[in-house]
């Protein structure tokens, strides 16, 4: 499938920022399942980015604007060719060892109903049994948009039976994670069959099976990856693979703006 993307960040600020520095994990990788045509992130009014590969192998671009500014404009976009591989994440640089991906943070905490779900999960083999944790969690928490914020850990989601692809992440992070399963956080891209902009950018997890490897489960949608997904960056819990991250100097108070587009395009296109 040929997808087309756009995502756009705007701040503005109510006094006037005279620094400001961001690090954007915007930029996709290439892998078996997905090949990068072309892409770019643009930042007005910053100079040069310091691309790097941080520890889990997530492209960054660190940007500044060291001039006096009331308004940040961040554009990433460009084309992206996937395919369905039944979720199977092969083909990708792995900086960080597998035994990273056990560790605990402050969102992925299991508290005792964390692990009562986990330890509940059936199934002949290691992959079925991640399967049951998808539908266990899936039953447990019901997708409402705005229910939580960035800040909501897993306990606090699952306690509540409400959230977002975010909460949805995390809890099946820290459950796999008590059953001894490495898991990681994943942010990209969905392509909806009625597009709506809150949605279209997205979070799932990858956990570790044994003869796989690592393996996508959307938990908000009850399936693997598949060739509507756009994997972006891989991290711990969503902190770690935000997509932008940031601070300034002055503008006390700021207002965002986020535009996702996200389309299948012809093959001719």
């Amino acid at each position: 499938m040929l997808i087309s993307i756009r995502h756009v960040s705007r701040y503005s600020y109510l006094e006037p920022v005279s620094y400001t520095i961001q690090s954007l994990r915007l930029t996709p990788a290439s892998f078996e399942a997905q090949r990068v045509l072309d892409w770019e992130v643009r930042v007005e009014g910053a100079g040069p980015a310091l691309q790097f590969k941080d520890g889990f192998g997530n492209a960054v671009d660190l940007v500044a604007i060291n001039a006096r500014h009331e308004q940040l404009a961040i554009e990433a976009g460009g084309t992206v060719e996937t395919s369905d591989r039944n979720g199977v994440v092969a083909g990708l640089a792995e900086p960080a060892p597998r035994r990273v991906f056990l560790r605990e943070t402050e969102t992925t905490r299991p508290d005792a109903a964390i692990r009562a779900l986990a330890a509940a999960v059936r199934g002949p083999d290691p992959l079925s049994r991640l399967h049951d944790l998808v539908g266990a969690v899936r039953d447990r928490v019901e997708y409402v948009a705005g229910a939580t914020d960035a800040r909501t850990g897993a306990a606090e989601a699952l306690a509540a039976g409400r959230g977002v692809c975010q909460d949805h992440a995390h809890i099946f992070i820290a459950a796999a994670r008590t059953l001894g399963v490495p898991a990681r956080y994943i942010t990209g891209y969905l392509v909806l069959d009625a597009p709506a902009a809150s949605d279209a950018h997205h979070a799932w997890a990858e956990a570790w099976v044994e003869g796989l490897g690592w393996v996508g489960f959307d938990v908000a949608n009850g399936i693997c990856p598949t060739e509507r997904h756009v994997r972006l960056a891989a991290g711990l819990d969503a902190g770690y693979a935000a997509p932008i991250v940031g601070s300034r100097r002055g503008g006390s108070t700021e207002k965002l703006d986020v535009s996702v587009e996200v389309q299948q395009q012809s093959a001719q296109q």
